[in-house]
């Protein structure tokens, strides 16, 4: 049942963010509904199929463990390694300076890590299928950029090496907030000590 409900949640999560991909598509939905309107579903399917997500990965992991392999120690190590700049990358696509001149898409990049160094640390098939469908999504959306005439979002400005630094002091602090405080609380797996 879990697992059923983590997929449907992938479908629907995923499936919304690769919306902005298919520019033809995705004006004809915004022709039909609206700006808010195409804003709004968008809102709602991706908080949808986030609940789906957690929900069906949470039943998942309390009544349908499935081991597909069991990674080694050294890899789980390489993974708590790999979240901080993970992390920042993610931040630094808010806090725009020479990472994300340099990266482009540092958030795509930083989605690709999580998803990477989860991979490298969970053998189960529910965390397989969690973290490498958004590792498949990321790759699509960052080989899509290429193929795009607009920039598909927002601008923010770009700012210089005080953007980065600040980038990097959150990420440093975002990550250890995530290591201590919600990977423990909210997942139930300590990230440190473990």
């Amino acid at each position: 049942m879990g697992l059923l409900v983590l997929i449907l949640g992938l479908i629907v999560f995923l499936g919304v963010h690769t919306l902005p991909t298919q520019r033809k598509l995705r004006a004809q939905v915004i022709a039909s509904m609206g700006e808010a309107g195409y804003k709004i579903g968008y809102m709602l399917a991706s908080f949808a199929g986030l609940a789906l997500i957690i929900w069906g990965f949470g039943v998942y992991r309390a009544t349908g463990w499935i081991d597909v392999w069991n990674p080694p120690t050294f890899l789980k190590h390489i993974a708590i390694a790999l979240m901080l700049p993970a992390v920042i990358l993610v931040v630094a696509s808010y806090l725009r300076g020479r990472i994300y001149t340099t990266l482009k898409h540092p958030m795509l990049a930083g989605i690709k890590l999580w998803a990477a160094s989860h991979l490298l640390a969970n053998g189960d098939l529910g965390s397989i299928l969690l973290f490498g469908s958004f590792l498949g999504w990321a790759v699509f959306d960052r080989i899509s950029l290429k193929h795009r005439s607009d920039a598909g979002a927002p601008p923010i400005p770009v700012g210089g090496l005080g953007n980065d630094l600040l980038a990097i002091a959150v990420g440093v602090v975002a990550y250890l907030a995530l290591a201590f405080v919600f990977h423990p609380a909210a997942i139930g797996v300590a990230v440190v000590g473990a």
